[in-house]
Formats: structure tokens, sequence, C-alpha cells
């Protein structure tokens, strides 16, 4: 639909519905719930066959390759025999091999060395670390309700700032700032009262009303649901107009230790679109000219999210945090 821009000074305030006890209450409830000591560290097609990944999750150096069956494989990045980064290393037939002296590992226990369980769900790779989570683990990480991979088309961003996850959480917490913070990609937004109902059973969904803005005067009205369904994960599902379906979920992994002064953490957005449209067919044809700009999108949100997460950390850090 086309429509009539309201002027950014002209929209509706949000500062009154945006209370801070009550996303610093939804904050609280998500930060509660249990990981399993899963942690997202990256797009699943970032982990190649033929080159091992290194990340790092609170300190802990992780490698990550696939093994000849294509399986995702990931231990500790630092080699048991004399300390090599094993990201620098090389992968032959599904088998890690340190540059160094040509430790070979093939995704099970050897010389030191031990394997870390992963968890590949088609779009984000994660690894379970136990001994940073500090929680009774699971066999599998919390995975929000998706669309079909086969029926989506979907992209990962990854932006990393200087703050901790809760900081990333609740920004996603607090939707109230979109059109204000992105108003070149947001208006007309209202979150709806609580009684507009929620998502099942989902605990503190937030139900949004907005319009996603496309080209000149065009937008896009949807309604959206936030929930939280683990401590470092906010999802955000379209559950009515175009894209019906369609997911954002956004992941803060720490990489610096807990209790770091200059903390580090990891956002890795997944984008995962579906439409019951007919041409949207040719879209999933056009998905790898398509996951750049998806990319690029994702990148000019969290541009100035981020410098919002790092606000609320400096703030937090300082003891000025007005909430």
């Amino acid at each position: 639909m086309r429509r009539h821009a309201v002027a950014w000074e002209d929209q509706r305030s949000t500062w009154r519905q945006a209370r801070p006890a009550a996303i610093a209450g939804a904050l609280e409830r998500a930060t509660a719930r249990r990981s399993g000591n899963w942690f997202v560290v990256g797009a699943s097609r970032e982990v190649r066959p033929d080159r091992p990944a290194g990340r790092t999750v609170a300190g802990t150096e992780v490698v990550l390759w696939r093994d000849g069956r294509g399986r995702v494989r990931a231990g500790s990045g630092v080699c048991p025999h004399l300390g090599a980064p094993l990201k620098d290393g090389a992968v032959r037939c599904g088998t890690l091999i340190c540059h160094w002296h040509g430790l070979a590992l093939d995704g099970s226990s050897f010389a030191g060395w031990e394997p870390w369980p992963t968890f590949d769900d088609g779009v984000l790779v994660w690894v379970r670390l136990d001994r940073v989570g500090g929680e009774d683990p699971t066999e599998r990480p919390v995975v929000p309700p998706r669309p079909s991979a086969a029926g989506a088309v979907s992209a990962v961003y990854t932006g990393v700032g200087t703050c901790e996850p809760q900081d990333v959480v609740a920004n996603r917490l607090d939707p109230w700032h979109g059109a204000w913070l992105h108003p070149y990609s947001f208006v007309d937004l209202e979150v709806l009262d609580d009684s507009a109902g929620r998502a099942g059973d989902e605990e503190d969904a937030l139900f949004v009303r907005v319009s996603f803005k496309v080209a000149g005067r065009a937008v896009v009205p949807v309604t959206a649901v936030f929930t939280a369904p683990e401590p470092r994960t906010v999802t955000m599902r379209i559950v009515e107009g175009e894209g019906a379906g369609s997911v954002v979920e956004t992941h803060a992994t720490p990489l610096a230790p807990a209790g770091s002064a200059r903390p580090r953490t990891a956002v890795v957005e997944a984008v995962m679109a579906a439409s019951d449209r007919p041409g949207f067919a040719a879209a999933r044809l056009l998905a790898p000219l398509l996951r750049p700009a998806m990319r690029s999108a994702a990148g000019r949100l969290w541009r100035d999210d981020l410098a919002y997460a790092e606000r609320r950390w400096l703030l937090r850090s300082t003891g000025r945090f007005p909430g």
C-alpha cells in the first residue's frame, strides 16, 4: 500500500509506554530461562567442509569444521600439543590437521583434545559449552519455531559491540524505539495492549503493529510478536500481513569472559523470510543474490541498535543507568 509518511517529529511519542520497570522485568524473566549451555556461534553456511572456522565464546577458543559426512565438529581451538590455533589448520577428508606439527583430529577424543556437542539447525550452528554456561546441559538448544527451510529465504548477519548479552536482549525487548531510532525502516509503530492476546502459551509476548518502509511512500503493514525463548535469544515473528510466518531471530553470544571490564558481545541475527505469494518461489531461486541485501538491511539497523546497547552498558557500568 502507499501512504503519506508522517514526519519523524510528528509521530506519536512512545516514552510513556516504554516503561523502564516493565522492560527490566521482561529482561529479568528472559535471562532466568534456561539455555542448556548452548551458544550460537554463526551461520551454518560459515562452517565449511574445506577449512576450519574459529570462534570465541566467553573467552573460550572454539574451532569448528565439517567431517566427511558433513556433520559439524567442534572443540577447543587450542591444540593440546603446543597450543597452536587450530582455526589456522587445514581440513582434509573431514579431518582437521594442525598446521604446526600435523596433529590430526577426526572429531573424536584424541591426545587430550575433547569434542564439544554441536547442533546445526540448517540456518545457525550452536555449540554446547557446559563449563561456560554452568547450567544442567540439554541434548539440544531451544530453537524457536520457524518457517520451513525449503520454503524460506534466509540470511545471517553478525555484528560485535562493547556490551553484554543482556544489553542486546534489552534492546530487543523494547520495540517502542523502532520508529524513532529507525525511521528509515519503520513507521506507525504501535505496541498492542497485553489484552490483545498471546502467541500460544509464550510468556511475555509483545505484539506490535508496524509498517515496514519499502520504497518512497510504499509501506507494508504487519503485526509481529516478540518473544524471548531463552536468555540470549529474542525472536520477532510476523503473525499478520505480508510475509506472515517470517521470523527474525536475534542471538547474543558473549565473546569476553563474564565480568570483563570491557565486555564484547556478538549479535548473530538470522532473518528467515517466507510468503504465500506464488511469486515467492522465484525469490527462493534468487536467494544467493538476495542474501547480501538482507544482511545489509540488518546491518543498518544494528549499527543503531548496537550503539543503543553499548550506551546502555556504559551507563550501567558507571552506575548512571536511569532504569
